[in-house]
């Protein structure tokens, strides 16, 4: 494949043996080329200001500045590239933040090799991905914030405003907030990719959503989604 066409990827991560086993996973494929590694949110700005990167995998948890900050500053700075946030069990109450920094995706750091490659490939061609664990967290650290009270008026809220939804897109809606990437969504649905993204996008803008998972969370609300246990 020509260099030009290939996804540039910047990892950025303080354990450098992570970072590693990363290189040597993205490098694996032709399509994508990790370009620069970073160990702290700072390093990966730098990165982002003095070369072209596509897509930044970003720890959450760094020293000096963490990945939070860093997808902030990436995202003022280089709105263009799409970060992907690194997470662990325990960092649901920091995605919140993420998610308004416009991260492209939630991966979890013991994800399958294959689910990270698909989920690079879907960030550079304006996909997101959200692991179902991490959108069952997302989703439970926000309703844990809530009182008894403010969760019926959010589920009445929530109806509201998926009743301008077509039944087509509420299908859609539903596999979103189970974490799929547009091409699953294709498949478990059977339409093509490119439909995908239009109803994707029509969701968003119906629902007043900046991003995915925002939408999820509407769903949830709505009493559309049904996590599995485990």
């Amino acid at each position: 494949m020509n260099e030009s066409t290939r996804i540039r990827v910047l990892l950025a991560d303080d354990e450098p043996l992570l970072r590693v086993g990363a290189a040597l996973l993205l490098g694996q494929a032709d399509d994508i080329e990790v370009v620069a590694e970073a160990a702290d949110g700072a390093e990966a700005i730098e990165v982002v200001r003095r070369q072209p990167v596509d897509v930044a995998l970003v720890d959450i948890r760094m020293p000096n500045m963490d990945g939070l900050a860093a997808a902030e500053e990436i995202g003022r700075i280089a709105p263009k590239v799409r970060v992907i946030m690194l997470t662990t069990f325990g960092d649901e109450a920091n995605v919140a933040r993420a998610l308004r920094a416009g991260a492209a995706g939630f991966l979890l750091k013991d994800t399958e090799p294959a689910r990270i490659l698909h989920a690079v490939r879907a960030a550079k061609s304006g996909d997101a991905v959200l692991s179902n664990q991490v959108a069952r967290q997302v989703i439970n650290q926000y309703l844990a914030a809530g009182s008894a009270e403010a969760d019926t008026g959010r589920v009445a809220q929530a109806r509201r405003r998926l009743a301008v939804l077509t039944n087509r897109e509420r299908d859609v809606l539903v596999t979103m907030g189970h974490g799929l990437a547009n091409a699953e969504i294709g498949q478990h649905l059977g339409l093509a990719s490119g439909t995908v993204k239009v109803h994707v996008s029509r969701i968003l803008t119906k629902l007043g959503c900046a991003n995915r998972v925002q939408a999820a969370i509407l769903a949830h609300d709505a009493g559309l989604l049904r996590y599995e246990s485990g």
